[in-house]
């Protein structure tokens, strides 16, 4: 990457932990680390992990239909 401080490096980590925070972290008290270990791992394989399968499938789609040949050729 760029030098220390690039707003390009760490841009992906720091907009999941952003968001991870605003839905679900600053929601709750968690009374034990091991409770809040498996609340967050509950969101990032239940929630977020699907959702973000969801999205690159609609996108391989749209672009499929871009890939395929318009005419067959023989």
């Amino acid at each position: 990457m760029s030098a220390v401080g690039h707003c390009g490096d760490n841009a992906a980590c720091e907009g999941f932990f952003g968001v991870l925070k605003r839905e679900r972290v600053n929601r709750s008290k968690y009374r034990t680390r091991d409770i809040a270990k498996s609340d967050l791992f509950d969101y990032i394989e239940r929630f977020h992990n699907p959702r973000k399968r969801r999205r690159v499938a609609k996108r391989d789609l749209e672009y499929s239909a871009v890939l395929e040949p318009s005419v067959e050729v023989g």
